[in-house]
């Protein structure tokens, strides 16, 4: 049976966020800040305890083994009853001391320590020694043989170990939770100036999202924020390029489109002035060359709006990855130029060349500069297009040259910019957009174009492109 897969989720409705994701970053750090050093805090706490704890037991019972045993060596005395006792029944402080005998006698002192079977083995010689812990009055018994047949038994209250302990654990206590608070503190600290570049950052976005402002972030540092924040500006001043690419775009596309549409209306609201039962009639050839100017103008619109489209297409940044002949573009844009302008001649020499790149825009761009030479090209001209390798760079370049009446030398730097078009350009058909279109094109793929004069007098256009050598590979 097979299982059915899961359903797509939901990107129009997305799950609500969980209460973590509810938490601020800020309070994030924080709290994580304090329960690292809690934990830090409690392990070092609890280690240092419990080693002075088994350190202060130790010392106690190697100090309470120390003096029974000298108390079971020292010297004897005779009391009153003819016992002889050890000397320690009446030197001895904070301690009480009996001598157990074998029978179960005991002798010493009212304040006798906590007896039980195991001092009681040892007064018999059946254990060595015993050192016990007597939870009824809370001290630490020692027994050790003393004599023949006798046991010194000795005891110490726990309490003063006890006590000091209560006020060890009181200290870790109290230094821990200031170390906690102390590391929340800092952790609050840390966490609102390091996360002042990102409210700035998120200050931004929204001032971006209501105003359109594109001004730059101010940038300190050199840290992972300020790169971000440079990251952020480079965006802010991508997307203001973008902005004004678009806007001289629309400006200079109304410009243009405006006096076709002029003209058109005009020629149109003639004709239909024309067209009513009181109107004067229009002469044929008027007519007709009303006609003609308006075929004409539909033909200027579209070429503009083609080109329009295509340079929009080209402003957007698109990834190249296609691997492309440059010699098969060349002679694919050659053959719809020669279908174009039949009555030129073009001579063309290539050498082969592959790069990465788009192959449709790139015939685009040839195309264009072959229409702008065909264009300028006197009736029967010859348009000479190379394809030659720069020695040295890594780099081809495509010559178009023409036999019209050239670029003059102030209109060179402009020729490339959109919608410009020359003194002597303004009487020709054309959008001005064409050059500008082989511009894009060649800059999109690391390249770059340049207008010269030509050896056979006209103009020269020279498009820049990197590559490799088809030979070169090869060898």
């Amino acid at each position: 049976m097979a299982v059915p897969a899961p359903p797509p989720p939901d990107l129009d409705n997305p799950p609500p966020p969980s209460r973590l994701q509810r938490v601020s970053l800020r309070n994030r750090v924080t709290w994580l800040a304090a329960m690292c050093v809690a934990g830090a805090v409690a392990l070092v706490s609890v280690g240092a305890f419990v080693t002075v704890r088994d350190s202060l037991y130790q010392q106690l019972d190697d100090s309470l083994t120390e003096r029974a045993v000298e108390a079971a060596e020292g010297p004897l005395v005779r009391t009153a009853d003819l016992q002889q006792v050890p000397v320690a029944f009446f030197v001895a402080t904070n301690f009480k001391i009996n001598v157990l005998s074998g029978d179960g006698t005991v002798f010493g002192p009212e304040q006798r320590p906590p007896m039980s079977v195991l001092e009681l083995s040892v007064a018999k010689g059946e254990v060595q020694r015993s050192l016990r812990t007597d939870k009824a009055s809370n001290s630490r018994v020692v027994a050790v043989p003393t004599g023949r047949n006798a046991a010194l038994v000795m005891s110490t209250s726990l309490q003063p170990t006890q006590r000091t302990l209560a006020q060890l654990s009181v200290v870790l206590v109290v230094m821990g939770g200031a170390g906690i608070l102390l590391a929340a503190a800092a952790g609050t600290a840390v966490a609102r100036a390091g996360l002042r570049p990102v409210q700035r950052l998120t200050a931004a976005t929204e001032r971006v999202a209501l105003t359109g402002d594109l001004r730059p972030i101010p940038v300190s540092g050199d840290d992972e924020l300020a790169r971000l924040t440079a990251s952020f500006n480079g965006m802010l001043s991508a997307l203001a390029e973008s902005q004004e690419r678009q806007r001289r775009l629309v400006a200079d596309a109304g410009h243009e489109l405006r006096t076709p549409l002029t003209s058109l209306r005009t020629n149109l609201e003639l004709l239909l002035a024309a067209a009513r039962p009181d109107a004067p009639a229009l002469s044929e050839q008027d007519r007709q060359e009303m006609f003609s100017d308006v075929q004409a103008q539909v033909e200027e619109l579209s070429a503009l709006v083609g080109d329009l489209v295509e340079l929009a297409r080209e402003d957007t940044p698109q990834a190249v990855h296609e691997t492309v002949d440059l010699v098969d573009v060349v002679e694919r844009a050659l053959g719809r130029a020669r279908r174009r302008a039949p009555r030129t001649e073009f001579d063309v020499r290539l050498h082969p060349w592959v790069m990465m790149g788009d192959a449709t825009a790139l015939e685009r761009a040839v195309l264009n500069l072959l229409d702008n030479a065909a264009k300028w090209s006197p009736e029967g001209g010859h348009v000479r297009v190379d394809l030659h390798p720069e020695e040295g760079t890594g780099l081809t370049a495509l010559e178009v040259a023409d036999g019209g009446p050239g670029i003059t030398e102030a209109d060179r730097p402009y020729v490339f910019e959109r919608f410009y078009r020359s003194s002597d350009a303004r009487t020709l058909p054309g959008s001005g957009l064409g050059l500008s279109i082989v511009k894009q094109v060649a800059e999109r793929h690391g390249g770059s174009v340049l207008a010269a004069e030509a050896p056979e007098g006209g103009a020269l256009l020279r498009m820049t492109l990197p590559g490799n050598s088809q030979q070169n590979e090869q060898q």
